[in-house]
């Protein structure tokens, strides 16, 4: 991601966050986002139907190597998105990315940064990242 689209974004989110200026606001803000998100893929599933959750325990060979994990993990969902949940789920993950941003500004934290070490991270140290 280019740095001035995260400066930019984060600017604006600056100059339009007037009610929620709070830090106790903005982290409930961001707790509330993020449960619609949860909310906006439960409804692609429960009211849609367009995805499908089929939950099971995960089968991994035990002679696998770590570098092939990825190829015997499952996401649990069958189907594909239709265009409405689709739009509903980006406009919800955008809405959390505002009130992320809010945080950022508040706490005087760049986002270009954040995202920047945790690319750097993630590409460091590969798939022993989450580890």
């Amino acid at each position: 991601m280019k740095d001035f689209i995260c400066k930019d974004f984060q600017e604006s989110v600056s100059e339009l966050l007037i009610r929620h200026k709070s830090i106790l606001d903005i982290m409930t803000k961001l707790e509330e986002a993020q449960s619609r998100v949860n909310r906006a893929v439960a409804k692609a599933v429960t009211n849609c139907g367009c995805i499908k959750v089929n939950g099971r325990k995960q089968l991994i060979p035990l002679d696998i190597d770590i570098e092939d994990l990825r190829n015997h993990m499952s996401t649990h969902i069958e189907g594909e998105l239709c265009e409405n949940c689709k739009d509903i789920i980006e406009k919800e993950i955008g809405n959390h990315l505002f009130y992320i941003t809010s945080l950022c500004n508040t706490l005087d934290i760049s986002l270009n940064t954040v995202l920047e070490k945790e690319y750097e991270k993630i590409n460091t140290l590969g798939i022993y990242n989450m580890f």
